[in-house]
């Protein structure tokens, strides 16, 4: 009988970001009686080096919405929502926020503080400015709207982020009469290079899926890996993080091991999971051995495999650069661009689109998206609909047929190909 090889590293990324997200809940947990700031922010295009170089701890609403799916509790929270008026059509994630603004903000990962500053990075999704509003008026705090130009055409102009820098100016000097930090500039530097550095690393880890077999799941596992360079950018811990869940991934690498027994099937993945149902997502792509080696989703917090870094040189205007430069904040045809550019990159066999129906930034375009795919790339597409916080979008044995359908017709394409 063959001996399963040892693995030295084996859950060493895990256990350092448990670490990590602890001592980030503990602060929340005690922010009151520390007198700490609080600042509630967006996970796309977030500018929390600098928030946070102003003496704020943040919160992200995105994350109280996927915690709170996985914990299945957003669907009490939804429906508060929609008691208070909130139609089933408006994004899961709002309802939830609200949700919580209704229970007192009891999370599954403890109370959450209330803001002193609520900093709307409008990226591409209307909905991010009607959110912000809401709790604005909800929590009565300030308000701090980052308008990000679209980026429609190749690139970003200086005009743009000369206009962006500008608000990132005004945003600190909001922060500072807050909260009584000053602008530090060395110190913004500094933070941007902890920054970069965790950004090469993760860009490693990404890359790694290249390798047949992949050792990483680039969507289901890959949104566990992702969570320090999107939420703690900036600190040392999180380039400790990402030293460790290299040395995972490599090692994997280099015995060939991967997030399943045997890889069948190599997919793009574009939209958010279906939080609620996590695992059952999941499970329903792993019956088939299906691997996904790239994703969107997991892109949403940065473009850094496209070769992006914040750098510390130039502060705001690498800042102002990455937040414009957000998935949601570039147009339709450069996402299919991308997602073109992943499935020939990383020797994809199929695309799979989760549509997701209150998410109008990730949806809008998608059936544009396959048929453009299936018709004149000619690609494998699939496409399935449920929700990221709603559970109650998910229906398995729907889901469950169509997976089964594309995933038997694909295994049947490739017994008669000549």
């Amino acid at each position: 009988m063959e001996q399963k090889p040892t693995l030295k590293y084996k859950n060493l990324a895990m256990n350092t970001q448990r670490d990590l997200l602890a001592t980030w809940y503990g602060k929340l947990a005690t922010a009151e009686e520390t007198k700490l700031p609080i600042a509630y922010m967006l996970v796309p295009g977030s500018v929390s080096e600098l928030v946070r170089l102003m003496g704020f701890e943040i919160v992200f609403p995105e994350i109280n919405a996927l915690q709170c799916g996985m914990k299945k509790t957003a669907g009490k929270m939804i429906l508060k929502a929609e008691d208070l008026g909130y139609s089933s059509d408006v994004c899961g994630y709002v309802k939830n926020e609200v949700g919580l603004f209704l229970t007192d903000r009891e999370s599954p990962t403890g109370k959450l503080p209330a803001p002193d500053l609520l900093v709307c990075n409008y990226v591409g999704c209307t909905t991010f400015v009607k959110w912000f509003e809401a709790l604005a008026s909800y929590y009565e705090v300030p308000l701090f709207m980052l308008d990000a130009p679209y980026i429609r055409g190749d690139g970003i102009t200086l005009h743009q982020r000369d206009y962006f820098v500008q608000q990132l100016r005004d945003l600190a000097d909001l922060c500072g009469s807050i909260s009584g930090a000053k602008y530090d500039e060395d110190k913004l530097k500094e933070m941007l290079r902890y920054s970069k550095e965790a950004e090469d690393l993760w860009v490693k880890i990404l890359h790694s899926a290249k390798h047949v077999p992949t050792p990483i799941d680039s969507y289901f596992e890959a949104v566990f890996f992702m969570s320090p360079v999107f939420l703690m950018r900036g600190m040392p811990e999180t380039v400790e993080f990402y030293k460790n869940a290299w040395l995972e991934v490599e090692e994997r690498m280099q015995l060939g091991i991967g997030p399943l027994p045997e890889e069948k099937v190599r997919a793009v993945i574009e939209g958010p999971p279906a939080w609620p149902h996590f695992r059952a997502f999941w499970d329903l792509f792993k019956k088939w051995g299906v691997v996904s080696v790239a994703s969107t989703y997991s892109k949403v917090g940065g473009l850094f495999d496209l070769g992006f870094r914040h750098d510390p040189d130039h502060p705001l205007e690498s800042i102002a650069e990455y937040c414009m430069g957000c998935y949601t904040n570039i147009s339709l045809p450069k996402r299919a661009k991308l997602l073109k550019q992943y499935l020939e990159e990383y020797s994809a066999d199929c695309l799979v689109i989760h549509s997701v129906k209150s998410c109008r930034s990730f949806s809008m375009g998608q059936a544009d998206m396959r048929e453009y795919f299936m018709h004149e790339v000619n690609v494998p597409t699939l496409q399935i609909e449920s929700d990221l916080a709603d559970p109650r979008y998910f229906q398995r044995a729907q889901l469950m047929n169509r997976i089964d359908a594309f995933f038997e017709s694909l295994e049947h394409r490739r017994l008669t190909a000549v």
